[in-house]
């Protein structure tokens, strides 16, 4: 059945080949995509919004607020079973990470059942109360499409790359309802160098899963009433945003320090308790912090300077402006926390969203202190809107992502400038201090992350020694006669022999060149031994090394060939230059055509 139907599709594409080019073959692909995509956006922000409202509705119940301390464990907890048994055979990752890694090392194959498996422990973690957002879920939701589908019609790989980005920036514009915001996040974070050829497939993937996701979801994100901004108020956009980038390095770091905690506890249902009991308390104390927090960002730009406290157990006290201040900002550095603990203990959900809630309270407290302390009167909806772009742009290295996005989901196109401004600046600072941001981090660390700065550190990086490792060469043990031993010299064509003891480990090698010299100038010696002619290796590579000291140490020895082994000195192989330079020059076509 699977080999008829195989052969069905490559018929189809051979039908395809002969009728239409590939670049318009690509335009249609990218509309089905989107479609897709959209429907993918609808359903995640529907189902999860009908579980908070089910879990949030009118029971007449005087305690069912102290539900909240249970409600985030539960979601975490339903989202790791489903991964455990309904996620057997392959490997479930969240974030943008893994995407990015898929496109760097995996050939932008993306899993297919992420098209339904983030959407599903997305909903159900945010729904319950997981203090994260759905964006990065619904992108990597988007983007599995696209691949699944380039992959199943047998495209290239610079083509399925262009349908995963088509399929990422189809996942924003669905979720926020804006396209313009989704291709610049495909092109920010996805493909950094691209040619205006690829603008058209992202336009039209993020444009239609727009139309697609108003259609079943109409709900409008944010509503931002203002007159426009004022000159006088330029300093005090740039004060917020050098906040704002100091709060994104703190952030970052704490990102880190957070995963390590939870990398050291090896139990899953360990975890899950343990986060659990940590967000239900937060969620508690902090009801901000349940899901994703659009409700109190909403409530600020109404006017409604109260909303962040009014449902917490300190509410009595929300006329008290000292404790609203000190209130908000407690919640902002918990929501950090709660963000972290929720991927931590085994939840799905990204850090798109949080960012936005973040920024928007330091912008909200900001204008709010001023204006009472009388130093100015500032207008607070514009500097809510400044700080949720400034948060986004820095934590994310996505600047223009963060502009865009907020301009298009509050109409705040008047505001373009202090947007502009306050994103910038909050971005220099954490690139200050953070090459990286959260997602390419852990890539770069390992070398497994596409640079456009330094593309031969780059593809050098991208190759695995243990793939260039060549085992035909001839070896010999210590105590072996080399005339026994001609014919297989002769037949390897090679020009080094490794030579070892009984157990394998590494003992030299003998150059056939020397072997051949005292064989002619010595014939009487029939019984003349490895032993007699290994001579130390100028290096050795050890099997973990990365192509860069490997060619450093050829490099310093003069040498295109070095032996290989293992980290407990066994014998493994050669490599040697000429496979490394192959190896190079094939994944920087490849890179070139990602680029392309």
């Amino acid at each position: 059945m699977y080999i008829r139907f195989v052969n069905y599709l490559d018929k189809i594409n051979q039908y395809r080949k002969s009728k239409i080019s590939n670049r318009n073959f690509l335009v249609i692909l990218a509309v089905i995509v989107g479609i897709l995509a959209g429907l993918a956006a609808a359903v995640l922000k529907s189902l999860t919004h009908h579980i908070e409202e089910f879990l949030q509705s009118d029971w007449h119940w005087k305690y069912k607020y102290y539900l909240y301390f249970i409600f985030p464990m539960i979601g975490i907890f339903l989202t790791v079973l489903y991964i455990k048994y309904f996620i057997r055979k392959s490997k479930f990752e969240t974030g943008l990470t893994p995407l990015l890694y898929s496109i760097s090392k995996k050939s932008s194959k993306v899993e297919a059942h992420n098209i339904y498996s983030q959407i599903i422990t997305a909903a159900v973690t945010v729904g319950f109360g997981g203090s994260t957002g759905l964006e990065a879920p619904i992108v990597t939701s988007g983007s599995a499409i696209g691949s699944n589908l380039g992959r199943l019609l047998g495209l290239s790989y610079r083509e399925i790359t262009m349908l995963v980005a088509c399929g990422a920036a189809a996942g924003i514009a669905g979720a926020f309802n804006s396209p313009v915001a989704g291709i610049v996040f495909a092109i920010e974070i996805l493909l950094p160098e691209f040619t205006i050829p690829a603008f058209i497939p992202l336009l039209l993937s993020a444009a239609t899963a727009a139309v697609v996701a108003r259609l079943f979801y109409t709900q409008q994100l944010f509503f931002l009433v203002t007159e426009g901004w004022e000159v006088n108020a330029l300093l005090y956009y740039v004060v917020l945003a050098c906040f704002i980038g100091l709060f994104s390095i703190y952030f970052t770091k704490a990102n880190y320090a957070v995963k390590g905690l939870f990398y050291k506890i090896k139990h899953p249902y360990t975890k899950v308790i343990a986060g659990g009991l940590i967000l239900g308390a937060l969620v508690f104390l902090f009801p901000t912090l349940y899901g994703e927090g659009y409700i109190t960002i909403k409530g600020l730009l109404k006017g409604d300077y109260h909303t962040v406290i009014n449902n917490s157990i300190f509410a009595d006290y929300s006329s008290v402006s000292a404790v609203v201040v000190l209130f908000t900002v407690v919640t902002i550095f918990m929501k950090s926390i709660a963000t972290l603990v929720t991927l931590g203990a085994g939840g799905n959900g990204g850090t798109f969203a949080p960012s936005l809630i973040m920024g928007g309270l330091i912008g909200f407290i900001f204008a709010y202190v001023i204006n009472l302390s009388g130093i100015a009167q500032l207008n607070v909806p514009n500097f809510i809107v400044a700080g949720m772009a400034a948060a986004l742009g820095s934590i994310m290295h996505a600047p223009l992502t963060g502009i865009f996005l907020i301009a298009e989901i509050t109409g705040g196109y008047i505001l373009m400038v202090p947007l502009m401004i306050t994103t910038a600046i909050s971005y220099a600072i954490n690139r200050s201090s953070q090459k990286h941001s959260i997602y390419t981090k852990a890539l770069a660390d390992k070398g497994e992350l596409l640079s456009h700065e330094d593309k031969d550190t780059t593809v050098l990086n991208q190759m695995k020694l243990k793939y260039l490792i060549e085992k035909s060469y001839p070896q010999l043990q210590m105590n072996d006669l080399i005339s026994s031993k001609m014919n297989e010299i002769m037949q390897s064509h090679k020009n080094v022999i490794a030579v070892t003891d009984g157990t394998g480990d590494f003992k030299g090698i003998i150059y056939i060149e020397e072997l051949f010299n005292e064989m002619v100038n010595h014939p009487e010696k029939e019984n003349l031994q490895a032993s007699h002619l290994v001579q130390t290796a100028p290096n050795i590579i050890i099997e973990n090394d990365d192509l860069k000291s490997v060619l450093k140490k050829m490099e310093q020895e003069n040498v295109w060939i070095l032996p290989v082994l293992s980290t407990k000195n066994q014998y493994l192989g050669f490599v040697s230059k000429t496979a490394i330079f192959n190896k190079y020059r094939a994944l920087l076509m490849r890179q070139n055509d990602y680029m392309g």
